[in-house]
C-alpha cells in the first residue's frame, strides 16, 4: 500500500485536508505557497481565493464527521481549471499553469501507475 501524506490547508476559518502521495506532498505545499504569493498580482476578475496551506502530516483521524479528505489529484485539477479559467492578460499567468499542471501531470502518472 502506498504511503500517503495530507496537507492541511486553512481557508479564512475552515480546514481542508488534502491526501497526497507522500512524495508529491511537498511540492503542493510549495504550489500552494507560491500560488498565494503570486495571486495578487493577478489583475484578471474572478481570481481564486486560495487557502493557505498550514501543515503536513503523515496520519490525519478526522474526529469530525462533517469534515472529509480531499484526493489530491481531484484537488490539482480543481485548481488547474480555475486558474485555466482566467482571463489574464497583464501578468504571466502561463507560469503558474505550468507549475500546477506539472503536478497535476505527476499525479496523473502515480495514480496511474498505483491503479488508484
Amino acid at each position: 500500500m502506498p504511503t500517503m501524506r495530507y496537507v492541511i490547508l486553512q481557508r479564512q476559518h475552515e480546514l481542508e485536508f488534502v491526501e497526497m502521495p507522500s512524495d508529491y506532498a511537498y511540492q503542493l505545499s510549495a504550489l500552494n505557497l507560491r500560488l498565494n504569493k503570486e495571486i495578487d498580482k493577478l489583475t484578471a476578475p474572478g481570481k481564486p481565493r486560495l487557502p493557505i496551506a498550514i501543515a503536513e502530516c503523515d496520519s490525519l483521524d478526522l474526529l469530525q464527521e462533517s469534515m472529509s479528505i480531499r484526493n489530491g489529484l481531484e484537488y490539482i485539477n480543481e485548481l488547474e481549471q480555475s486558474f485555466a479559467s482566467l482571463n489574464e492578460s497583464e501578468y504571466p499567468l502561463i507560469a503558474l499553469l505550468t507549475e500546477i499542471r506539472a503536478l497535476q501531470a505527476q499525479l496523473e502518472q502515480w495514480y496511474e501507475e498505483e491503479g488508484q
